[in-house]
């Protein structure tokens, strides 16, 4: 599932969470673990873990783990499980939970840690914080790049929706041995192939009407209720709003569609382990609201978070990369070509644009900081792909205009999202300094 600014909800997540629960066992074997009974230490564990996790990410880098694709944007397993890593630095409250959790199973079993017969305890409780984290920061990277509000709650749901239609999907494709199940889904009984099954191609196809009636069938068909139907009051409010439902579905669906990295339909729904994962994270939340509900608190299923306050800090994994200058090695400019030939560009591409620039313009020195790709992007939605103004090198010679933002993206190395929001505070630092 792909969201505006979201990096941690794709494909890619199963091994992110399988590499940091690795990572942390190993960590576990190095610290003293007795700290988590002492909430005193708790900051220096914390920093002593990190420390121990980023020292172990490093050494399976290059491992067949951790250069595995994370995500559409290119990010590998390793990069967005560091990225998660920090961000435990800057939302520290998850790590308290992480610890009292420790403590608490200390009190019913002692030094579990140092048993090997636990490393499966102690795997859950690190993938519970990491997979709450994660949610934590997808749900603040959305509303910077959407602008709308969000929260934790709300990409669960969305991940929820995305996988019931995936199934859905799923059930259609085999409906001759699926028959009664997606004719309760659809609310009929079927007389031949269904038409549907040809119509729903993509997410934004998916009815809510289905949405609600597959989980209401899970109970007959797979033994147990579906998310819209338990007795938690988590998604109570979509099971009668197939409004809302419907808008969510939506916006799935069109931000894929508009991904600048859109992979085949095909592709997705041939990776068979996200709805387990996503039945794993079910479980979990089901879990926590149940208790939660049982000790007076409110669902909270609709509690939006306010915007923060723009700050770099918040794209931690995302990196500035440093423009290669004039003397740019060899392995960079080779990395370079391969980029461009990857977008159909001129292999030299990036390098003659640079050349290309008019070093003593008030508008190259106003973006002095930004990579090239992102002043293009500036000039694009400025003055628009095609003016005369623009010299040859920086025109793609398939259209004669500037490169796409898609294009731009990939040869930054950077989301389509991050791309957007730094051409935008670039423009306003151009307005900012033109008016004084």
């Amino acid at each position: 599932m792909r969201l505006p600014g979201t990096r941690y909800q794709e494909h890619g997540w199963e091994q992110v969470r399988k590499l940091l629960g690795l990572c942390s066992l190993q960590a576990f074997r190095q610290i003293d673990m007795h700290q988590v009974l002492e909430p005193e230490r708790h900051a220096a564990l914390l920093d002593a873990y990190t420390d121990a996790v980023a020292a172990a990410l490093r050494a399976n880098a290059r491992s067949a783990r951790g250069e595995a694709e994370g995500n559409s944007y290119g990010e590998s397993v390793y990069e967005l499980s560091l990225g998660l890593l920090y961000e435990l630095q800057a939302q520290t409250a998850y790590w308290t939970a992480f610890v009292a959790a420790m403590a608490s199973e200390h009190a019913r079993s002692g030094d579990f840690w140092r048993d090997p017969a636990a490393e499966g305890v102690l795997r859950k409780k690190v993938n519970d914080m990491y997979a709450t984290l994660r949610d934590k920061v997808d749900a603040d990277n959305y509303i910077i790049a959407s602008g709308r509000d969000c929260s934790p709650n709300k990409i669960y749901t969305y991940r929820m929706l995305d996988t019931a239609y995936r199934e859905i999907s799923g059930l259609f494709v085999a409906w001759e041995q699926n028959a009664a199940q997606v004719g309760a889904i659809l609310g009929r009984p079927l007389a031949g192939t269904p038409i549907e099954v040809r119509q729903m191609k993509s997410i934004s196809a998916c009815k809510a009407e289905w949405i609600i009636r597959w989980s209401e069938s899970l109970e007959q068909f797979a033994g147990s209720p579906g998310p819209l139907h338990t007795r938690s009051k988590r998604f109570a409010s979509l099971k009668n709003s197939p409004d809302k439902i419907a808008a969510l579905l939506a916006e799935i669906g069109d931000y894929e569609e508009l991904s600048a990295n859109m992979d085949s339909t095909e592709e997705w729904q041939s990776d068979a382990g996200e709805a387990a994962l996503w039945l794993e994270d079910y479980w979990r939340v089901l879990g926590e609201s149940e208790q939660a509900e049982a000790s007076g608190q409110a669902p909270d299923d609709d509690c939006i978070l306010s915007a923060p306050e723009a700050d770099e800090a918040a794209d931690v994994a995302d990196d500035d990369i440093e423009e290669t200058g004039p003397f740019a090695s060899d392995e960079q400019l080779a990395a370079e070509q391969v980029r461009a030939e990857d977008l159909s560009l001129p292999l030299r591409y990036l390098e003659m644009a640079r050349s290309a620039q008019e070093a003593g313009s008030w508008t190259v020195r106003m973006l002095h900081d930004e990579s090239l790709p992102i002043r293009l992007a500036v000039y694009q939605k400025l003055l628009g792909a095609a003016d005369d103004t623009y010299p040859d090198a920086w025109l793609d010679p398939a259209t004669g205009e500037l490169p796409t933002l898609q294009q731009l993206a990939a040869l930054d190395q950077i989301s389509m999202p991050t791309l957007r929001k730094r051409r935008n505070e670039a423009i306003a630092r151009l307005q900012a300094a033109g008016t004084r």
